[in-house]
Formats: C-alpha cells, sequence, structure tokens
C-alpha cells in the first residue's frame, strides 16, 4: 500500500482526500493545526526542519500548506504560500519522494475570465455563446494569474518544474477548479468550474497511480461540467483522468451564494 503523506491535511481539500482515500493507501498528515482523522505531524509547514520528519519513507506527497484564501496580501502569499511550496519540495528531494503533486489553482490563469466568451459564461449569459465551440484553455497557454495568490501558485508549478528538470522528481500540478463542502454549485461560475468531492478523488488517484514516467505535468481540476472551458484532454491522454459528474445535475436546485 503507497504512503501518502498530506500537508495542510486540515483543510476542506485534505479532508475529503483523506476521507476518499484512506482505505485505499497509508495517509498520514503534517499541519500547523490538530488533525485527528490520520497520523498527523502538528508542525509549521514554513519550517523545514520541523516537517522533514513527515516525509521520511513517504511515496507521494500532495501539498496542500497554503494560506487558502484567494483575496490573500502580498505580505501573506509570500511569507506562507510561497515559502510553504519551496519547503515540500525540498522536504519531498531530501527524502527520496517519488512524486509530488501540487495543489495548484484556476486562479493561476483567472484572468481569461475577463475575456469573451468566458465572461459570458460565467455570468450564465448562456445564449450568446455555443458550448459546442467554445475555445478551451489549455495548460500549454501562457499563464494569466488574477492576484497575489494565482502568483503564488504559478511560482509553485515553475518550482515544481525546476526539482523535475535538476533532481528528476515526478512533479503533477492541479489547477483546481471550485471545490467546496456542498460538492455542488453555489453561484453561476461553479457551473463551469465545479470540482465534486468524488471527481477530486478520482483526479488525485489518477496522479498517483500515473506511469513513473511522467516527469512533469499541469492537469486542471474540474468536472465534466457542460459549461466547463478548461481543456483536460491531456488529463485524460497522460494521467487516465476520467471525471463523471456534471454540474448541470444540480441546476434545479441551485441556489447563488457567494463567488469563489
Amino acid at each position: 500500500m503507497k504512503k501518502i503523506l498530506i500537508t495542510g491535511i486540515s483543510g476542506l481539500v485534505g479532508g475529503v482526500i483523506t476521507d476518499k482515500l484512506k482505505d485505499k493507501y497509508t495517509i498520514t498528515g503534517v499541519d500547523r493545526r490538530k488533525f485527528n482523522d490520520v497520523p498527523t505531524l502538528q508542525a509549521d509547514c514554513t519550517n523545514l526542519e520541523r516537517v522533514l520528519p513527515a516525509f521520511s519513507g513517504i511515496d507521494v506527497v500532495i501539498d496542500l500548506a497554503s494560506d487558502p484564501n484567494q483575496y490573500s496580501k502580498w505580505d501573506v502569499i509570500h511569507e506562507t504560500n510561497l515559502i510553504c511550496t519551496s519547503t515540500a519540495l525540498e522536504a519531498s528531494r531530501i527524502s527520496g519522494v517519488e512524486r509530488y503533486i501540487f495543489a495548484s489553482s484556476n486562479h493561476a490563469t483567472g484572468m481569461y475570465e475577463f475575456d469573451s466568451p468566458y465572461k459570458e459564461i460565467v455570468n450564465g449569459e448562456y445564449s450568446k455563446v455555443d458550448n459546442k465551440n467554445i475555445p478551451l484553455l489549455t495548460t500549454e497557454m501562457p499563464i494569466r494569474p488574477d492576484g497575489p495568490y494565482g502568483i503564488g501558485k504559478a511560482f509553485g508549478e515553475a518550482a515544481g518544474r525546476y526539482y523535475s528538470d535538476k533532481y528528476g522528481l515526478s512533479v503533477m500540478c492541479l489547477r483546481i477548479g471550485t471545490l467546496n463542502a456542498e460538492s455542488a454549485p453555489t453561484n453561476t461560475r461553479q457551473f463551469s468550474t465545479l470540482l465534486t468531492h468524488n471527481d477530486l478523488a478520482r483526479l488525485v488517484i489518477s496522479c498517483i497511480e500515473a506511469s513513473k514516467d511522467i516527469r512533469f505535468g499541469i492537469y486542471y481540476g474540474v468536472s465534466k461540467n457542460k459549461w466547463k472551458f478548461w481543456d483536460t484532454s491531456n488529463s485524460l491522454k497522460e494521467i487516465n483522468y476520467k471525471p463523471e459528474d456534471d454540474a448541470e445535475s444540480f441546476r434545479w436546485h441551485f441556489i447563488p451564494r457567494v463567488k469563489v
């Protein structure tokens, strides 16, 4: 059974992954907060010396440690997110980890949503868009972060590429869409960007089980939504990710809340 370490395990994403995968893998965690579901080292993820013991003997690291607030200011991103990411990469290198999975974000390319037809889609102006001919955003396109949070995620992707090229670490970056507690849309945008809990589990398992020959990859984490505008064809081809859920199934139960 593969040994999986999740940094920042106490958050929503970590909790979902733990719940969905704990019977399939041996999961441990490291987090500054206490987490009782699996063995977890309580330590500051910006401190390499403190977190390093958690990486010993680990096959795959799932790096979630960061401030998850997309509206965080530069000082928070610099002092928390960038250092957490670089610490996890260095600890993975030192410990001989085989694969590092980085929780990137759709916000690394969020500025595309101010262009047509994406702005119409996220606003629910579907009559202005032909959903059969949406020009999908691919992982080959230039990054366009929509704020410091997105810039921090772009940094993580670049750092991951460096550790892959320089040290041979297998790195996979997941540009996670909208994952929420409801596992359902709570605003119009999320009919495009939703990643359900079950599809998150499918995506992570696909990364863990993917060929060792994959040295680096970037993949959009999104469900099989009718109005999605992120290209997931490379996810199917390279890691056999097959999402099954469609946000449209919640359309008639939709109660608008806040934009995320």
